[in-house]
């Protein structure tokens, strides 16, 4: 029996590969699946699970693409409705594969659907729980995304989620080892730890939702405390992995068509697409194709990707380093941005040979900042709220990035003003937004809060969350 995590730090998430005398069982797939068909064939085993824990909202699932090209059976636990094949588990029931048994642990609260899957030995001995949304290492899934599709409130859903945590997860042995769903920097929680891997006595003892002495209203009060909107596509990817998608070959063809300058520069004038420039913030500064949006690969792409671009149905143009042609279509299609026409042939370097107009970010040192603070400059600071409260820059603003599309009219048009994240990746973000809206009055801080919290600007160690921005 072999049990792989296949860790995608992009998106946080955690796909399962287990493997038993010959048969094997993949757990919440990503949406390219050729790395677990590969897996299979090297270990000459036939996959014959597809186990969903429940309707992701963060990523598009490759289960339908998969379940085609393998004749594997996917499953859901009770109810899941969809339009394609799937077997709707009950409550309690076993899959055999090799020596190993699954049983289906239905535990709403994150959504209706959303269950465990408990890994068993051929003696019937729990081995491992795989744990999808429902517990987290450090946390639990939030439960205010399924309120609309089951007619209840984020209080409702967060009581059902006790109920799960405490009936069916709280209830085995402490040696029972927890492989979730997602780690930390995923929407789909709060505050999840780094680790991706735990047992249920660990979780016991440091999980602040399975606290022993915990009541309903204190797990609902706590749980459902600071939540965030989810990002704008969650509902869109809920969709595609209830009613199917493209097939991911398809969406790969089509995204991968070079234009050579000329032809990319008529593609973006005769459509509505977005330019989409996926290089590293430091370098896109330096120049780059007017209009463009720096959302850069070597960060967390794809839920940026999301939260920022609102249309997932709109038409993509890529500008990337040479080389990273396919792996930018593939992220894009990872959350359901399928609709990528092509990229710029030989990058922008070839964009900037022929002479075409560029732009360019106005970027400076912490220490640049820490002399232009004495000026009393305009500051705004585009991390999330609770990293703004825990500390800030004396009299900065908060305007955090995943707003920044509601909130653009915060913005000054009329004064200079500077922005900055916490190392630079997001405040890139920012100024190519703001770049494309046609704000030019800004500078932006290389290093972001990091670098300048080395220097002696000022800084405030403390603010009260309520009163930052919640919606």
């Amino acid at each position: 029996m072999k049990i792989e995590q296949i860790y995608t730090g992009c998106l946080a998430q955690g796909a399962y590969y287990i493997t038993s005398n010959g048969e094997a069982v993949i757990i919440d797939p990503l949406r390219e699946i050729e790395p677990y068909i590969e897996r299979a064939k090297n270990d000459n085993v036939k996959i014959k699970y597809i186990l969903e824990t429940h309707f992701h909202a963060d990523f598009v699932s490759g289960h339908v693409d998969l379940a085609k090209a393998t004749g594997a059976t996917i499953v859901y636990g009770p109810n899941a409705q969809t339009t394609y094949a799937s077997h709707i588990a009950e409550d309690g029931e076993i899959l055999s594969f090799g020596n190993m048994k699954i049983k289906v642990l239905h535990t709403p609260g994150h959504t209706m659907e959303s269950s465990c899957f408990l890994l068993q030995d051929e003696k019937g001995v729990d081995q491992a729980l795989f744990s999808g949304d429902t517990l987290f290492i450090g946390d639990v899934g939030r439960p205010d995304l399924a309120q609309k599709s089951a007619s209840m409130t984020q209080e409702q859903l967060a009581a059902t989620l006790y109920h799960s945590l405490r009936n069916k997860v709280m209830t085995l042995t402490d040696e029972v080892v927890v492989y979730p769903a997602h780690g930390a920097g995923s929407s789909c929680g709060k505050n999840m730890s780094k680790e991706t891997v735990s047992t249920i006595g660990e979780q016991k003892k440091l999980n602040y939702a399975l606290r022993a002495d915990m009541t309903e209203s204190e797990f609902v009060k706590e749980v459902t405390d600071g939540l965030l909107p989810p990002p704008g596509y969650f509902g869109m990817n809920v969709m595609m992995n209830k009613s199917g998608y493209e097939n991911i070959d398809v969406v790969m063809k089509r995204g991968m068509q070079a234009f050579d300058p000329e032809a990319f520069e008529a593609a973006a004038n005769e459509t509505d697409s977005i330019l989409l420039d996926t290089r590293n913030a430091q370098v896109f500064s330096k120049g780059f194709v007017p209009n463009s949006i720096n959302i850069g690969l070597d960060g967390q792409f794809a839920p940026w990707v999301g939260a920022l671009l609102p249309n997932i149905k709109q038409e993509i143009l890529i500008i990337c380093e040479v080389g990273h042609e396919k792996e930018t279509v593939k992220r894009l299609a990872r959350v359901g941005y399928d609709n990528v026409i092509g990229y710029l042939n030989g990058g922008f370097d070839a964009w900037k040979s022929t002479g075409k107009e560029i732009d360019t970010v106005t970027r400076i040192s912490a220490e640049e900042f820490a002399l232009k603070f004495n000026d009393k400059p305009k500051i705004i600071d585009v991390r999330k709220p609770g990293e703004f409260a825990a500390e800030h820059v004396d009299g900065a603003d908060s305007i955090p990035l995943d707003f920044i599309n509601e909130d653009m009219a915060q913005f000054p048009k009329d004064k200079a003003f500077i922005i900055h994240c916490a190392g630079g990746y997001r405040s890139m973000i920012a100024a190519s937004i703001l770049k494309s809206r046609g704000y030019d009055n800004f500078i932006e801080v290389a290093g972001g809060f990091s670098a300048i919290a080395k220097t002696n600007v000022p800084k405030t160690d403390y603010v009260c969350p309520s009163t930052l921005r919640k919606a």
